[in-house]
């Protein structure tokens, strides 16, 4: 195992010497939260692949598919064509706005008043994201070193939260950039072609297993059906996805680079499902379906290639674990503790310089807190269930109008968010949090709200839409703060 540590401990090491190189180009507030707007395709769809492809993507991933078969590969594959339908229907408008946050997003169009209640719905997600992706640390460090749970969460935790507070979105995107190579070689050209060999062949694996197993719909259609509302649905509105295509150097980036990575989503999540297939056949007894990606590396890889798949996978967590705390940070800073003591942010070099440093504090803050959180829970499956839901039931209604219905208005968008969150909130109660039916109902309820709500009350101001329609054409797009509604109708 000498070999496969040496392989980590450089791994590790080269992210935290990014962070420092990403330290020295984050001089300004966008450099710091959107890596200054320019990232070209290559690393924006790198980037892009690397954060919706987490832990869940690949550890569970292939858990799916050891329990499931080729089926299993619907959750991943279902966040793959969010990434797709975001980067061809929306993504060149979300980045002409220059904004930094959803909730700035939802200000600008319906004129100052949606932000703070959404940027509270935004926090509490991309916090239990955060809080999810560290706990994973504890295990891989376990099938690495043997080490205690804590440890390995504070291990893993501090050194995301020292790079991403270091460099803020440059550091993340270097990073993310090698953390999607490492997963590119060491699941995709290493893990996946050894392990169908050592099953024996795909017409092995056919013999062994039944015949659902290649089944594509076997995982069941409701769950498909559910997994499209959560995560199709979360890829279009979550902040932490929204933070990246507000990295894109151009509209034409945002697009088919976004393209580019979804494409690549739907390749991994196959690949994922025919692992974990090839897993229950080495394996058909394993006490856990989770148990099959640790398993087969730790089994049937040879020296120095096992380190390398056990650096993706870590590679894998990391990625969505730094782009979700920056996403926790940047939601907390920008839309409510800036609401909150009602801040004027002015545009001097001064200004930028203390905005790079509080929200690299934000980011330190944060950090803390989900490491902190991460030890407590042991499983934080239903908390994160609780977060998507209320991110979809709550928040998918009012952004998604916003940007296709011009009849919106702010009082319909404030009952959405309020009505879809406190239907999903009773739903799970009712019906249980693991259960469809919360996000099923409290999304139609939020969409109901919209409509009646916005066609009852009086448009949107005109200059509110005018300004709106500026920003959306990339007019007047600077680095400012979204304006309020008095500032907007003067």
């Amino acid at each position: 195992m000498a070999v496969d540590y040496a392989v980590i401990v450089v791994y590790l090491a080269g992210m935290l010497a990014m962070g420092w190189w990403g330290m020295r180009r984050a001089r300004s507030k966008s450099e710091f939260l959107v890596a200054g707007r320019r990232l070209g395709p290559a690393m924006y769809s790198g980037t892009m692949a690397a954060i919706v492809l987490g832990g869940a993507s690949t550890i569970g991933g292939v858990g799916l598919g050891y329990q499931y078969g080729l089926s299993g590969a619907w959750m991943v594959f279902t966040i793959g064509l969010g990434l797709l339908a975001l980067s061809v229907f929306f993504s060149a408008r979300i980045a002409r706005l220059k904004v930094y946050t959803v909730s700035e997003m939802l200000d600008l169009r319906y004129g100052g008043r949606a932000g703070m209640i959404s940027g509270v719905v935004m926090w509490a997600y991309t916090l239990m994201l955060a809080v999810t992706s560290t706990i994973a640390y504890a295990t891989i460090f376990d099938v690495l070193f043997d080490m205690n749970r804590t440890v390995a969460i504070v291990l893993g935790g501090s050194i995301v939260v020292a790079y991403s507070t270091l460099g803020g979105m440059w550091s993340i995107t270097l990073t993310d950039m090698v953390q999607f190579v490492v997963k590119t070689i060491g699941v995709l050209l290493l893990l996946l072609p050894i392990a169908v060999v050592k099953a024996g062949g795909f017409s092995e694996m056919k013999a062994q297993l039944p015949t659902e197993y290649f089944d594509p719909l076997g995982i069941g259609g409701e769950t498909i059906f559910t997994y499209v509302l959560i995560y199709t649905f979360g890829m279009l509105i979550g902040q932490d996805i929204w933070q990246r295509v507000f990295t894109a150097g151009s509209d034409r980036t945002a697009k088919w680079g976004g393209t580019v990575a979804g494409t690549y989503c739907l390749v991994y999540a196959l690949a994922g499902a025919v692992i974990g297939t090839a897993a229950k056949v080495l394996y058909p007894k394993l006490g856990s379906a989770d148990d099959a990606f640790a398993t087969i590396v730790k089994d049937e890889l040879p020296v120095g290639v096992r380190g390398l798949v056990l650096a993706a996978a870590l590679a894998a967590v990391m990625s969505t674990s730094s782009g979700a705390l920056i996403a926790c940070a940047t939601v907390a800073n920008n839309d409510i503790w800036s609401r909150l003591r009602g801040a004027v942010r002015p545009g001097s070099d001064t200004a930028d310089h203390d905005e790079v440093r509080g929200n690299r504090l934000f980011i330190l803050v944060m950090g803390i807190a989900v490491i902190c959180t991460a030890i407590a829970l042991n499983d934080v499956v239903e908390a994160l269930t609780v977060a998507y839901n209320l991110l979809v039931g709550g928040l998918l209604v009012p952004i998604l109008g916003g940007l296709l219905w011009r009849r919106g208005t702010a009082q319909g968008a404030l009952a959405a968010v309020a009505v879809g969150g406190i239907a999903v909130v009773g739903l799970m109660a009712t019906y249980g949090i693991l259960a469809n039916e919360p996000v099923y109902y409290g999304l139609l309820a939020s969409l109901a709200v919209y409509v009646i709500v916005s066609l009852a009350t009086p448009a949107t101001d005109a200059a509110v839409l005018t300004a709106w329609r500026e920003r959306l054409a990339g007019r007047g797009t600077e680095d400012v703060p979204a304006p309020k509604k008095e500032s907007v109708a003067r």
